[in-house]
């Protein structure tokens, strides 16, 4: 079962309001989510010295959604990263994103992210616009995201899954250290590429 209902590629064009109506089957996936964080990844992307590009992971988080399937513009969403768990598989350089140059994790602990608008933008397509918060700085992302499906799995639980993409520049979020290059540039780049790929499970009903 799909989200957002999907176009069939055969078929003859869609006018944008048909291409954005919800599919009515989609009410059953109406309700709230608890985030599996162990089905679950967040993750950034960074280019380093001009010419790579360094990758994390934030393995502590932890978050929940509440999806309308009838009316996805009613869909909210609340994540909480603890940022001591970053791990770029060097230890060295964790613990120099954990430091006072970078997120002064010890002072800062967390992460947050929380939605203040969603949107339709067609097929499975979804936007998610909120504010995320670091160092105590709180600016608005958005969040462009794909819904890819949803199934119950082995133990009974309906589950929804989610993968997305942002782009922030670090230094809005007062993440500004730096390094000059011999030849030109800087050590980190501004621009930062987050990655979201979300598992959620279905929360029992209230008695």
């Amino acid at each position: 079962m799909a989200f957002f209902s999907r176009k069939n590629s055969t078929a003859p064009a869609a006018s944008a309001a048909a291409v954005l109506e919800p599919n009515p089957a989609l009410a059953a996936l109406t309700g709230d989510y608890t985030i599996d964080p162990s089905h679950s990844s967040i993750g950034f992307t960074v280019r380093h010295a001009m010419v790579t590009n360094v990758r994390g992971t934030f393995t502590g988080h932890q978050g929940s959604l509440h999806l309308d399937g009838a009316d996805p513009s009613r869909s909210t969403a609340a994540i909480e990263v603890t940022i001591a768990s970053v791990d770029t598989g060097i230890k060295d350089r964790d613990a120099h994103l954990l430091g006072e140059d970078f997120f002064a994790a010890e002072r800062f602990p967390l992460m947050t992210f929380r939605s203040t608008a969603a949107e339709h933008l067609g097929g499975d397509r979804y936007r998610l616009t909120g504010d995320l918060t670091i160092k105590d700085v709180t600016r608005p992302l958005a969040i462009d995201l794909e819904f890819n499906g949803s199934a119950t799995d082995v133990y009974g639980s309906e589950r929804v899954g989610f993968e997305g993409s942002a782009e922030i520049l670090r230094s809005d979020w007062g993440l500004t250290w730096n390094a000059a290059l011999e030849a030109g540039g800087v050590m980190v780049s501004d621009k930062v590429k987050l990655t979201f790929d979300i598992s959620a499970v279905k929360n029992a009903p209230q008695a």
